[in-house]
């Protein structure tokens, strides 16, 4: 058997991970939801299935729902992104 020295055209290989650990991608999503703007993220559970993240929960408004879309499939590593948010009014107490 022959071995060849690897040949990457002057660059140095870097190693990329395909599929992060479910619970990483889940925090990752989760932490960009609590910091962004125009989300209330208190009620909303992230789920991930492989490289597909499952929004569940509850928000106030479709715009939080887009948003919360948006938010998640800027996560990298994240391919798909389905939603199961109910949109409830806002009460006080």
């Amino acid at each position: 058997m022959v071995f060849k020295p690897a040949k990457t055209f002057g660059e140095t290989p870097g190693i990329v991970e395909e599929n992060p650990p479910l619970a990483e991608l889940e925090t990752a999503v989760a932490s960009q939801l609590a910091g962004s703007d125009g989300i209330d993220a208190s009620d909303i559970e992230v789920i991930s299935i492989g490289n597909e993240i499952c929004l569940r929960g509850l928000v106030y408004s479709e715009s939080e729902v887009d948003r919360a879309v948006e938010v998640a499939l800027s996560v990298p590593g994240v391919f798909k992104v389905s939603v199961d948010l109910e949109i409830v009014e806002r009460t006080i107490h």
